[in-house]
């Protein structure tokens, strides 16, 4: 698997608010968990989910910082430029682990503080 590519994918998912294509990438039974908030348990709990947060902005866009691979075990150190609503511009910081089980992501952990994105 070409890494960066998947990745790249993935950022693109999302930055296309194209939430049913994002929750593909995990298992049936997959746990995503954004920030400080709690686990979200299954793909379809997770479209739910993430639709719901591409409602409170206008856009964002992803980008690849680095990658770091050890055996079932991918991390995304990237950076994340949102839109919001009211046409604000917010450069964002974060990182992604994903703990792979045949081929998808059973575990989704977003490191963040989107503290900026929402402050007044």
């Amino acid at each position: 698997m070409d890494t960066k590519a998947w990745l790249e994918k993935i950022g693109q998912t999302i930055d296309a608010k194209d939430s049913a294509g994002f929750a593909s990438y995990l298992t049936e039974d997959g746990i995503f968990r954004f920030g400080n908030q709690p686990d979200v348990v299954g793909r379809q709990a997770t479209a739910d989910y993430v639709a719901a947060f591409f409602g409170m902005i206008k856009s964002s866009k992803h980008e690849i910082v680095n990658i770091i691979e050890d055996k079932n075990v991918i991390v995304w150190e990237g950076k994340v430029t949102y839109t919001r609503l009211d046409e604000r511009i917010v450069h964002v910081n974060f990182c992604n682990v994903f703990y792979m089980k045949n081929g998808l992501i059973g575990r989704y952990l977003i490191y963040i503080d989107n503290t900026p994105l929402f402050a007044e």
